[in-house]
């Protein structure tokens, strides 16, 4: 699969944007892709691939095979993130599935850096719990990815729960080269194997030994401007209202309730009387 033109990219965003607020009004989804096809821009070829994906959509009831059968259009991995969204006991929300593809296809756009998009790719596999190895099979055949990315992306695959993945990272990156020449007193040494992240990422990388790889994504994302990735909205867990404006509420349907009784002639005033009231004459 080539790369795509950036306008196709910029139509992804936007269709995968539309589609989950839509979605997130009750549209159906056979609807929402009549929809956003007329508003895709025309010269691109996403318009054409709506299509089939509408028919795939109204025959099986699911986007992913659609998106399987066009590998030259849509990456492994997007396949792999709707067909996860799909799985009929996936916890893994399809409104974030659209939401992380969006972000994808708008930094795909602006940006052509294959090392913030694996950690964006990476980072996504494990916040959502979505398996290693496949998640990192569909990421290693993404054609952004050249043949020394795609070697060490399956030895990640094969390394992962005995390495560290920030070590790995660090391991192949411009700062380690540094500080190898360094100890070895040869600015002029080889690098003992392709160098894939820059010297910042590798000084974040070493910074971020042994502990969670979701500090190490944070600090990228801070000072490198990597793509964050998209997490659900936690529930709500406090009251809906403030304390104050519960309180009137419950006072409103109170009288409501006593009004409605009213008309019906069965008032029972045994519910107004003061918890401190008393039939004993002598403290009247």
């Amino acid at each position: 699969m080539p790369l795509l033109d950036r306008e196709e990219y910029i139509e992804q965003a936007y269709f995968f944007r539309v589609y989950r607020e839509r979605i997130a009004e009750n549209v159906p989804s056979q609807e929402v892709l009549r929809m956003v096809r007329e508003e895709i821009l025309a010269t691109t070829k996403l318009p054409l691939a709506i299509d089939f994906l509408c028919g795939e959509l109204e025959h099986r009831g699911r986007l992913s095979p659609g998106m399987g059968q066009l590998a030259h259009y849509f990456t492994p991995f997007q396949t792999f993130l709707v067909e996860k969204a799909e799985e009929d006991k996936s916890k893994f929300d399809f409104r974030i599935a659209l939401q992380v593809l969006e972000r994808e296809a708008g930094h795909r756009a602006e940006h052509t850096n294959p090392a913030a998009l694996f950690v964006y790719q990476f980072e996504c596999l494990a916040r959502n719990r979505l398996g290693y190895d496949h998640g990192l099979r569909a990421v290693a055949a993404d054609p952004i990815y050249g043949p020394e990315w795609k070697e060490w992306i399956v030895r990640v695959r094969k390394q992962l729960g005995t390495v560290d993945f920030p070590d790995m990272i660090y391991a192949r990156s411009e700062y380690f080269l540094e500080e190898l020449r360094r100890q070895e007193r040869n600015p002029d040494l080889p690098a003992p194997y392709p160098m894939l992240f820059g010297r910042q990422e590798g000084r974040i990388a070493k910074a971020s030994h042994g502990r969670d790889p979701l500090y190490m994504f944070g600090a990228l994302q801070r000072q490198l401007g990597y793509p964050t990735v998209p997490r659900p909205t936690p529930a709500r867990t406090g009251p809906l209202f403030d304390p104050a404006t519960e309180l009137r509420f419950q006072k409103v349907e109170t009288r409501l309730m006593l009004l409605e009784q009213e008309s019906k002639g069965t008032v029972d005033l045994s519910k107004l009387a003061s918890p401190f009231a008393t039939d004993d004459p002598d403290t009247q």
